[in-house]
C-alpha cells in the first residue's frame, strides 16, 4: 500500500496531471452545457423534442482525453531527464532504488493511474450530467437505472483508456508519440471510426468497442454491439497489452 500511495502522490504532484484532470472535467461539461442550451433554444422555438438521449454521454467520450494524458505522463515522467544543473538524472532510477521489484513498481503505478482515473471519471460524469440538467431545466430527462449503468460504463471506459495509454507509454518510454496518436484519434480525427467504414472488424478496436458501454448505437453503425460485449472486448485489449508492457518493463534496462 505504501508503494501505491507513493505512486499516487507522484502522479498528483505533476502539473500536467492537474491540467489533464481539469480538462477531463471542463471539456465534457462545457460542451454538454452548450449542446443542451442549443436544444433548449430549439424547444423554445417550438421543437417537440429535447436534447438527444446521448447528450452528455457523447461529450464524456471526448473528455476521456484527460485520462489519456494521465496515463501517459504517469509513465513518461519517469524517463524525463533533468537538467545538468540538477544532476541530469531520471526519476526511474530513484523509483527503482526505492522499489527494486520492477513488477511491483509497475503494478503500483498502474493501480494509482486507474484509481485517479476512476475518481476523475466520476467527477466528470457528475459535472457533465449536472450541466445538462441545469441547462435544460424542466426539460431535462429523468435519470433512471439505465443511466446508472451507462455512467458506470463511462467510468470503466475512462479507466481502461488510461491503462491502455499507460501500457503504450511503457513500451515507447516516451510520451510524445502516445499523446499525439491517442489524443488525435479521440478528439480530432477518429481514425478508428473511419476504419469502421472500411471494415466491420474496426468495431472491435478498443476505443470503438469501449464506447459502446455507454453509447450502444453509434451513428451509421453496421455492427450491433451490446454494452456488455463492448466492455468484454475492451477488457480483452487491456488484458493483452498490460502483460506485454510488464514483460518489456521488467526485462530491459532502465
Amino acid at each position: 500500500m505504501r508503494v501505491l500511495a507513493a505512486e499516487a502522490s507522484k502522479l498528483v504532484s505533476l502539473p500536467s496531471a492537474w491540467i489533464a484532470m481539469a480538462a477531463g472535467v471542463l471539456v465534457p461539461s462545457v460542451i454538454a452545457a452548450i449542446t443542451a442550451s442549443s436544444a433548449l433554444d430549439a424547444i423554445s422555438r417550438g421543437a417537440k423534442t429535447a436534447a438527444g438521449v446521448d447528450t452528455g454521454y457523447q461529450e464524456l467520450a471526448f473528455g476521456v482525453v484527460g485520462v489519456i494524458v494521465l496515463g501517459v505522463v504517469g509513465v513518461s515522467s519517469e524517463y524525463f531527464t533533468e537538467s545538468a544543473e540538477s544532476g541530469g538524472g531520471r526519476q526511474i532510477t530513484t523509483s527503482l532504488t526505492a522499489v527494486p521489484s520492477r513488477l511491483r513498481l509497475l503494478l503500483a503505478k498502474m493501480s494509482a493511474i486507474a484509481v485517479v482515473s476512476a475518481l476523475l471519471a466520476i467527477v466528470a460524469a457528475a459535472a457533465t450530467m449536472g450541466a445538462v440538467r441545469v441547462a435544460l431545466g424542466e426539460h431535462a430527462p429523468a435519470l433512471g437505472a439505465e443511466d446508472i449503468a451507462r455512467l458506470a460504463g463511462v467510468v470503466c471506459y475512462w479507466v481502461y483508456t488510461a491503462l491502455l495509454a499507460c501500457g503504450v507509454t511503457v513500451l515507447t518510454r516516451h510520451g510524445v508519440v502516445p499523446l499525439a496518436l491517442l489524443i488525435t484519434n479521440t478528439s480530432v480525427v477518429s481514425v478508428t471510426y473511419l476504419l469502421t467504414k472500411i471494415t466491420t472488424l474496426a468495431n472491435y478496436l478498443p476505443d470503438m468497442a469501449g464506447v459502446r458501454m455507454f453509447i450502444p448505437k453509434l451513428g451509421g453503425d453496421s455492427v450491433e454491439m451490446s454494452p456488455l460485449t463492448g466492455g468484454l472486448v475492451m477488457t480483452a485489449w487491456v488484458t493483452a497489452l498490460l502483460p506485454i508492457a510488464a514483460i518489456a518493463f521488467t526485462r530491459r534496462d532502465a
